[in-house]
């Protein structure tokens, strides 16, 4: 409510044409008075009524300027207009370039213990390890011209490698016409055939008839060699004498006054 010259004025409505009637309204009686109290020489009174008239008619026409701001947005943001057909999709654009890298993530933590895994053995897991032996006779002077002359017990480690044996004593063989023997050596008293037999031979010619002598030299001789394909476990390796193909036997004679010996070493294939 306000007051006009002793007169009291009802507020403006929010109706805008009901705003613009009650503005003109006022706006007659405050000009009608304000001529009757020029006429009274009611003057305070009119200047008061004035002043008090005036923002009130400044405030009706923001507000109805405002109303009709509103108006007009509502009619924009919600008045539709037929939809048209929709266009052809347009092609796939260019692949953009990468991104910058991210940084790194958190370290995850620790997986489940795993199952206990089987051993196998390798080869080259399992170092070689040194396998040999010697056996020794101090003057065995064996004096046989036909079979064994001495035997020594290896323990092999492995199927898969190779015995390397050696015999070294005094050897002789003596005749009066050509003869031959030959010492050799045996596996489990078989010759080798991985991949020939390990053997020595003595040859001798026959004797000067002038003088009707014979050769009776002993000379400290090796019988050496490799044999592939012995399975692990005992081997009974032996030395043995006897004839060569074809030729007579002599007289023969083995450690005569002297060491012996077969050394037998396993070796790495």
């Amino acid at each position: 409510m306000r007051l006009c010259g002793g007169f009291i004025f009802s507020s403006p409505l929010q109706d805008t044409e009901e705003s613009e009637r009650k503005l003109d309204q006022s706006r007659s009686e405050c000009v009608t008075r304000y001529s009757q109290a020029m006429m009274a020489t009611k003057l305070p009174q009119l200047l008061l009524c004035f002043w008090i008239t005036l923002p009130f008619c400044i405030t009706e026409k923001v507000q109805e300027r405002s109303g009709r701001h509103r108006d007009a947005e509502f009619t924009d943001k919600y008045q539709t207009c037929m939809q048209g057909v929709p266009g052809v999709q347009g092609r796939d654009g260019n692949p953009g370039i990468n991104g910058i890298p991210g940084t790194p993530g958190i370290p995850g933590r620790d997986g489940l213990k795993g199952e206990k895994g089987e051993c196998e053995s390798e080869r080259f897991e399992d170092p070689w390890k040194p396998n040999f032996k010697q056996c020794a006779w101090n003057s065995l002077n064996y004096g046989i011209d036909l079979g064994k002359i001495a035997e020594c017990t290896f323990t092999k480690q492995r199927s898969d490698s190779a015995l390397r044996v050696l015999f070294s004593g005094s050897l002789r063989l003596k005749c009066k016409t050509a003869c031959c023997q030959r010492w050799y050596f045996t596996f489990n008293g078989a010759e080798c055939t991985g991949p020939l037999p390990i053997e020595s031979i003595i040859y001798l010619d026959q004797g000067s008839p002038e003088l009707n002598s014979t050769i009776n030299i002993h000379r400290t001789s090796t019988v050496e060699g490799l044999c592939d394909g012995i399975q692990a476990g005992l081997v009974d390796v032996g030395i043995w004498v006897g004839t060569c193909a074809d030729y007579p036997r002599g007289d023969a004679s083995t450690g005569w006054n002297s060491v012996s010996r077969v050394i037998i070493e396993e070796l790495p294939k």
